[in-house]
Formats: structure tokens, C-alpha cells, sequence
């Protein structure tokens, strides 16, 4: 009963601060659940705690809703999520999680280094980082990080709350 009790408190700290943070309560949800889970029940806990937080966030946000981008990012999202999810049990998740680790810091230099270098607001690109943000999502349990470098290049207001299955705020630019 009571590491039921701290699992619930610091699933609310990690809904919490990623919604705050505006990156998701996977970066901080998926490793404390880790301690608790194994890592399949993980990535179920993970799916039903975005559905009940992302529907309330629907519920507060709703003005805030790209109605275009919940369909070129959102269904490649949701239809590559059950994809990855349903890989995840053929592919050893340790490697694949060094392999993103390794990917993001690169990704992270890359853009640190060559400031001028932007990721246009196409279709195209809405599409793909949808669709893998969504296929890491549910390979390794986490794609926040992919779905934020797409929506930053959607310039979305500072403060605001859009919506793609689910809403995320970013406060970029």
C-alpha cells in the first residue's frame, strides 16, 4: 500500500511538471514508473495516464485547437504509436533507448551548432514527426522530445494549448 501511494504521488509531480514544462509527463513518469513496473506495464500505465490527462487538457484548452494539426500529425501519431507498441515486444528496449538517448544529444548539438538551421511548418514535415514521435512513443514509451522539435517549427504561440490527440503546450520562440 504505501509504494502504491508513492507511485501516485509522483505520477501526479510528473503530470505536473511536464505539463508546466511543456514536454510531456513521459520524460519524468516513464523512469519513475519504472521502479514500480515492469517495462510492457509501463507503457500501458503510460498510454491510459496520457489518455485521462490529455482529455482534460482537451476539456480546458479546447480554443487552443489546430484542427489541421491534429490530423497531419496526430493520426500519423496514433496509428505509428500501436506500430511501435506492438514491436516493442520483439526488439530488445535497452538498445533502443541508448540508440534515442545518442540520436537526441546528436540532434541537440546539431541545432546548437548550426543556429540558422530551422524545420519548416509543412505538411510533410508534420506528418513525419508525427509518425515518429509516435513509433518511439511506442516502441520505448517516450517521443516528446521528436513532437516537440516538430511543433517548435510551427511557431505556436507562447502559452498556448494545442491540441493533436491530446494537448501540449510549447513555449517556443
Amino acid at each position: 500500500m504505501e509504494y502504491l501511494i508513492y507511485f501516485i504521488l509522483l505520477a501526479l509531480l510528473a503530470e505536473i511538471l511536464g505539463t508546466v514544462g511543456g514536454f510531456g509527463s513521459s520524460v519524468f513518469f516513464v523512469p519513475i514508473a519504472s521502479y514500480f513496473l515492469d517495462f510492457h506495464s509501463v507503457l500501458g500505465v503510460t498510454a491510459m495516464f496520457h489518455v485521462l490527462s490529455n482529455l482534460t487538457k482537451i476539456g480546458f484548452f479546447h480554443k487552443g485547437i489546430d484542427k489541421k494539426l491534429i490530423i497531419s500529425l496526430g493520426i500519423p501519431a496514433v496509428v505509428f504509436v500501436i506500430l511501435g507498441a506492438y514491436l516493442s515486444q520483439y526488439i530488445v528496449t535497452e538498445w533502443l533507448e541508448l540508440a534515442l538517448s545518442t540520436f537526441l544529444v546528436v540532434l541537440s548539438l546539431f541545432f546548437l551548432i548550426f543556429k540558422k538551421v530551422v524545420i519548416k511548418p509543412t505538411t510533410i514535415n508534420s506528418v513525419s514527426g508525427g509518425a515518429t514521435s509516435g513509433f518511439i512513443a511506442g516502441l520505448i514509451g517516450t517521443g516528446g522530445a521528436i513532437r516537440g522539435i516538430t511543433l517548435a517549427a510551427f511557431n505556436l504561440k507562447n502559452g498556448n494549448f494545442y491540441c493533436y490527440v491530446g494537448c501540449y503546450r510549447f513555449g517556443y520562440r
